[in-house]
């Protein structure tokens, strides 16, 4: 009886707790179908009296004071590169620190693990400077290459592949494989949910980043989606909420879609990985 308890107690908190992510973005839905004289009148009132397409015509629309395309495609842009530098580059180095003979290996480890601890806004002005330096700023490089390094990456793959089975890379060895062929046939195609899983945390943490595009870029046609909203949101949007939650909803398909996609195996990679 107080199994049974526990559990329905478990289930409410749980539906509780998914009303309050899921009401904000039904209302988001909601108010972008109505007129801005209706957002404004309607109170509480959720499902709009005529719905209408215009907010969303609007948005879409070939404006060079606001192109919304050119921020979404500056976005997935933005987003699919790094996603990429990050798989890339964390699978070698997760991959040489588990199985290969690294000097010092134990050291850098300690100085990946280190580095999750220390909040990301210390690095912001130093990163700020050096790419001023270089003279990168309001460019692509200086909206891509920041979160190449990433060391929970490296942490959550280094976990996988030291639970990999060593009789599978010495069974290839043993049929002439290299070890180079080891880890691109054997090892990376078994780590895919734990890729797939690095894939989803790294291209939404870079497509909904707001203080580095924002402090970073100047000119309109470098914005990225997040900005451009803030941006609308305080300029030609700020009487127009049917607008901004066009706008808004938008902004948020490329995300749910990549989770809808890669669903299965980020629980499956989340699982293995034991990260809770």
């Amino acid at each position: 009886m107080q199994n049974k308890t526990f559990k329905v107690f478990v289930v409410l908190i749980a539906i509780i707790i998914a009303l309050m992510f899921i009401i904000p973005i039904l209302w988001m839905l909601a108010t972008s179908f109505k007129t801005d004289q209706e957002a404004f009148t309607a109170g509480i009132k959720w499902l709009p009296k005529v719905f209408t397409l215009e907010n969303y015509q609007y948005s879409l629309s070939d404006n060079p004071d606001t192109p919304v395309l050119k921020w979404i495609g500056n976005s997935l842009f933005v987003g699919i590169s790094g996603t990429l530098l990050v798989l890339i580059v964390d699978t070698l180095a997760a991959y040489g620190l588990a199985r290969l003979d690294v000097p010092f290996k134990k050291l850098f480890i300690s100085i990946f693990i280190g580095s999750l601890t220390i909040p990301w806004v210390i690095t912001f002005l130093p990163l700020y400077m050096e790419f001023n330096k270089f003279g990168l700023l309001d460019t692509y490089a200086v909206l891509i290459l920041p979160y190449t390094a990433n060391a929970f990456g490296v942490f959550l793959l280094y976990q996988y592949f030291r639970g990999f089975p060593k009789e599978l890379e010495e069974a290839a060895l043993l049929d002439g494989a290299n070890k180079w062929q080891v880890f691109m046939k054997v090892v990376l195609p078994s780590a895919r949910p734990v890729i797939w899983t690095l894939a989803i945390f790294t291209f939404m943490s870079i497509y909904n980043d707001f203080l580095w595009p924002l402090v970073t870029t100047n000119s309109p046609e470098m914005r990225t989606i997040t900005t451009g909203i803030a941006i609308m949101q305080q300029g030609s949007f700020v009487s127009s909420p049917g607008r901004l939650m066009a706008l808004t909803s938008i902004a948020t398909i490329p995300a749910v879609l990549l989770f809808i996609i890669g669903q299965r195996s980020f629980i499956k990679g989340v699982n293995q990985t034991g990260i809770k």
